[in-house]
């Protein structure tokens, strides 16, 4: 018997179904559905009742339920021990990251510093959905998510909201000086230049990565088009920001598009594309945790958090 498979039943359990077990873990159906019956058998015993319309437990199911809950609660437990007693001190703190601006990143890691100094903190960067099957598993204490509104079986603790921001040819009506000024002016920087309204961008296409590269911001962009009345066309999918705003200069005349993302430090200005900040919607950044009373490494992560908001 391995916890992957323990893990495994519960989350069909818990989700109601192979599929959306699967979506929750981040991992393909068919692999859910091979590790569970690898379980069975090592059981000996049927969890599910199959059928071609729905999943139930059976009742077997049903008894040894609470028994992979505790279990795996146990090595949740255990791996929380360990860390401890690794780090020594106050304690190690498993912080899974997001891609972007660091400033805030750093802030927070000064603020740990500065209160808890004796915690030790080790980041990890991955992709979302391996992000939150680890703070599930126990493998990170927490993990900050962009513009996620749910987290099946996990607390989201809003922290910080950031502006967005988009890409488009600089000589679109929307970036026209708004004085009615020669458009050889310099351009203004994108924090002081006025925000600009989506509605206004609805005529040229939108360069936007599928959705299964990053479902939660896809849904925040499209929901605020929604919103707002527009329904731009769709462009080249978008690749990386630099590639994208690469392309954006070079089709400028032939076939204008433009783009949307979230702020990056160090972007160096690309002629011919203007970028301006959005007037809605913000991106909010979360804090994705277990459910429950939460161990002294994330008590510490979230006084740092409320410290740096007051």
């Amino acid at each position: 018997m391995e916890l992957r498979q323990l893990q495994y039943f519960a989350a069909v359990a818990d989700a109601g179904g192979f599929s959306r077990a699967a979506e929750r873990l981040g991992i393909v159906q068919s692999a859910v559905s091979q590790q569970v019956r690898r379980l069975e058998r090592e059981l000996g015993v049927a969890l599910f009742d199959r059928s071609t319309r729905s999943v139930r437990l059976s009742a077997a199911g049903e008894r040894l339920l609470p028994e992979a809950h505790a279990v795996l609660a146990a090595a949740r437990r255990t791996r929380r021990v360990a860390a401890d007693l690794v780090a020594g001190d106050e304690g190690l703190l498993r912080l899974g990251t997001v891609q972007g601006p660091g400033d805030r990143t750093y802030r927070l890691l000064d603020e740990l510093r500065r209160t808890a100094p004796g915690l030790h903190v080790r980041l990890r960067r991955l992709p979302l959905t391996e992000r939150l099957a680890a703070v599930r598993s126990g493998e990170l204490d927490a993990a900050l998510v962009r513009a996620a509104a749910t987290a099946p079986g996990l607390e989201l603790l809003p922290v910080w909201r950031d502006p967005l921001y988009v890409a488009l040819p600089e000589d679109h009506p929307a970036v026209a000086p708004p004085d009615g000024g020669p458009r050889s002016a310099p351009a203004p920087s994108p924090a002081c230049a006025p925000p600009l309204r989506l509605d206004r961008l609805a005529d040229l296409p939108l360069r936007l990565a599928p959705r299964e590269h990053n479902p939660p911001f896809h849904d925040l962009v499209t929901g605020a088009l929604r919103a707002a009345g527009a329904q731009p066309p769709l462009g080249p999918p978008f690749t990386t920001l630099q590639e994208t705003l690469t392309d954006l200069a070079e089709q400028r005349a032939g076939s204008p598009s433009w783009t949307v993302f979230y702020e990056v430090t160090g972007l160096p200005p690309v002629p011919h594309v203007a970028v301006r900040r959005l007037a809605t919607p913000e991106l909010t950044t979360s804090l994705a945790v277990l459910p429950g009373p939460p161990g002294p490494p994330l008590r510490h992560l979230l006084r740092a958090l409320r410290a740096l908001r007051a």
